[in-house]
């Protein structure tokens, strides 16, 4: 099997990549940076988020694994101490696919067409803290005028980022949707909002119209866009999926438990 490992820049990440690449080479494994069957992170999940942007172009023919040595592990199924049991999983090839849901972002400008794919959320808001104002549609059909900080729409494994932290629900991998939570909200006379998140299926999709004259600030996970001439903006779950390696079983909502419940 051909591996590959992304880590974090601390020691204890290095000196768990360093002895993981050793140990599936010593197995016949070969590392290839270029076209990898498994991608390793190591590190926490802005290390895996880094790992999925670079080789998101093999999403179709790659799956990732996650060891934890960073602060926030929720992609994350094995502890640095559990190395040789996951070299000795991988060796085995005991493993089942886990797929999550993306969104896919197409983003239209006065220079033509962006497409982008966010594993755990992308925001819309305006540079320098001026509030945005934009018309939301759903389905092709106007739904809403916002105003306010931003937008955020998230996948159902985002969910437990940046959308909880904005009061959005939690959302369960296994359903194909995307979530749309408000960055806090004007209501007037002229700006009116439903308030709540909006959860879509993959079958429908969102649409959001700026102001083209604004320079706006998108971010797709952790990368940062400042763009000029938005014209559009689509929303939806994207075609692609994210593949995990299961070695196994950790369910979603004992994570979610370990993550914010359990001291």
């Amino acid at each position: 099997m051909r591996f590959t490992i992304i880590s974090k820049n601390d020691e204890k990440s290095k000196q768990t990549r360093s002895y993981i690449t050793q140990e599936l080479e010593k197995r016949g494994m070969k590392e290839d940076k270029i076209k990898p069957e498994i991608i390793i992170s190591i590190g926490g999940d802005g290390t895996l988020l880094g790992a999925f942007h670079m080789y998101q172009h093999l999403l179709s023919e790659t799956m990732f694994v996650g060891v934890h040595t960073g602060n926030l592990g929720f992609y994350a199924d094995f502890h640095p101490e559990e190395s040789d049991l996951l070299i000795d999983l991988i060796d085995r090839k005991e493993f089942v696919k886990t797929e999550f849901p993306l969104v896919h972002v197409k983003v239209h400008t006065d220079n033509g067409e962006e497409n982008h794919l966010a594993l755990n959320e992308t925001t819309l808001k305006m540079v320098q803290g001026s509030t945005l104002a934009i018309d939301v549609g759903i389905g092709g059909k106007h739904f809403e005028k916002f105003r306010g900080d931003g937008i955020c729409i998230s996948t159902p494994s985002g969910s437990t980022a940046y959308n909880k932290s904005l009061g959005g629900a939690l959302i369960h991998p296994s359903f194909q949707s995307i979530q749309l939570t408000e960055i806090a909200s004007i209501n007037n006379r002229v700006f009116r909002t439903i308030g709540s998140s909006i959860i879509l299926p993959s079958h429908h999709t969102l649409n959001v119209y700026p102001n083209k004259n604004d320079t706006h600030l998108l971010t797709i996970d952790h990368l940062h866009f400042q763009l000029n001439g938005i014209s559009s903006i689509e929303y939806k779950v994207a075609e692609e999926t994210i593949k995990f390696a299961r070695f196994r079983h950790f369910p979603f909502w004992h994570r979610v438990r370990e993550s914010f419940i359990s001291s």
